[in-house]
């Protein structure tokens, strides 16, 4: 493994680890309101937290993918001519 393509994952998972929390509040809101809209009542707080667990599951893949997209578009992949 060369230096660029250390480089290129090191951005990346800083980026990824930079944009976790923020993404997974923004996905956790959405999640909460809509199963609040579909069920029409306040969730109770088991709801809320399976909710939680599921919007950071989902919010891994998000940002992961965000990041090395982002990356491979600013800086080009490694390897790629």
């Amino acid at each position: 493994m060369n230096v660029q393509t250390l480089w290129f994952f090191g951005w990346s998972a800083l980026l990824a680890a930079l944009l976790f929390f923020p993404v997974s509040k923004l996905v956790w809101t959405l999640s909460v309101r809509r199963q609040e809209r579909k069920l029409k009542r306040k969730l109770d707080d088991d709801e809320v937290k399976g909710q939680l667990n599921r919007a950071r599951f989902i919010t891994i893949f998000l940002v992961v993918a965000f990041a090395l997209m982002f990356n491979g578009n600013m800086f080009g992949f490694p390897g790629a001519k």
